[in-house]
């Protein structure tokens, strides 16, 4: 049986790079070779047991690739195109989709389907650090990359960007709007291009590392609020003499940040909640007007399907936002235990690492 490397999770903090099988495919499926992943803030809470996934799955899921060999269904691709996969994975079939949340397309019983059903590369079903990765119901998810982009061109797409951009349409910014991104990582760098493709005229980013805040500014930041120079709500009030804003993002996924995104809000404000939490929430008492402030809270699993997938590559393909940026470091699959272990601690101004084998 021919075997391909693949990064696979073993125990609570170890992800080592093995051998696997390569996958059969089936009538619906693809096989793509991959030519550039990378590691995102999900799989560090993989691999740090913050969510659980099962032992030996090849994780990640973020594929830039080639297509190796199609399913006798799948028709209009041809092996050897280059093409990406949303992170999620829609059917285009099921309950959820067919109710217009395809991002929740998962395991269904006759009362319905759970949520985050649609998230299955490195979730529920092996991913794409690895050689190969086998796509699920291709023809709904597999996209061609335009002629004349790169891989690194693309490589937000599958996830960080249709995330961060999934937050800023979510918290339905209109033209006009102030905005806070709360961190400033990948997804929040995202989540500030999306908010100024919105119509976003005044953008605040919070962060501290420099890196990062000039990235936001390149991508539409107006204004950079600095936590580690005091208290970040009251710094905002300032910046909006007292209003506040019309939506927060909240792109990190910890109390503190998704109370402080709740807390500059103006009222009848819109929180759009990013963040992969680790923990419960607690929404204080003051904070939402013990329930009299017209607030909206409203979280988001990026969407997927190739319809999604063209429309990003199509941002890129006009120029209208460049993520390049966020490539900061660049490993060999067989160094991806090394890249883990840098993107993890967050050493060396990293934002995403590009992996290929």
């Amino acid at each position: 049986m021919a075997t391909m490397k693949a990064a696979i999770f073993v125990e609570k903090n170890r992800i080592v790079l093995d051998d696997k099988p390569i996958p059969e495919v089936g009538p619906l499926d693809a096989l793509i070779r991959i030519t550039t992943t990378t590691i995102c803030g999900t799989d560090v809470h993989i691999l740090r047991g913050e969510y659980p996934v099962a032992i030996g799955l090849t994780i990640g899921h973020e594929p830039v690739g080639v297509i190796e060999r199609l399913g006798s269904q799948v028709r209009g691709f041809v092996e050897g195109q280059r093409v990406i996969a949303g992170a999620i994975t829609p059917s285009g079939q099921s309950y959820a989709c067919l109710c217009g949340c395809g991002s929740q397309d998962g395991p269904e019983t006759r009362h319905g389907f759970k949520a985050i059903g649609g998230w299955k590369f490195g979730n529920t079903l092996d991913g794409c650090q690895a050689e190969y990765v086998l796509v699920p119901d291709a023809l709904a998810n597999l996209c061609p990359i335009p002629d004349g982009l790169s891989d690194e061109q693309v490589l937000m797409c599958p996830d960080i960007m249709s995330t961060g951009f999934s937050g800023a349409e979510r918290g339905e910014i209109a033209i006009g709007d102030t905005v806070a991104v709360f961190a400033l990582g990948p997804i929040g760098l995202c989540a500030v291009a999306g908010a100024r493709l919105k119509g976003a005229t005044r953008i605040i980013g919070v962060d501290a590392v420099p890196e990062r805040m000039s990235v936001a500014r390149q991508l539409g930041a107006t204004d950079i609020v600095n936590f580690n120079d005091g208290d970040v709500v009251e710094q905002i009030m300032a910046l909006t003499d007292g209003r506040g804003v019309d939506v927060s993002i909240e792109a990190l996924g910890t109390q503190g940040t998704f109370e402080s995104a709740l807390r500059v809000l103006r009222p009848g404000g819109r929180l759009s909640s990013l963040g992969v939490y680790s923990s419960d929430l607690r929404i204080p008492l003051g904070a939402f007007a013990a329930g009299l402030g017209d607030y909206s809270i409203v979280s988001t699993l990026c969407p997927g399907g190739k319809e999604r997938m063209r429309r990003l590559m199509g941002v890129v393909q006009s120029g209208a936002v460049d993520l390049s940026p966020l490539v900061t470091h660049r490993f060999k699959l067989d160094d991806i235990e090394a890249a883990y272990e840098l993107f993890a601690h967050q050493r060396d101004g990293v934002m995403k690492v590009a992996i290929t084998p």
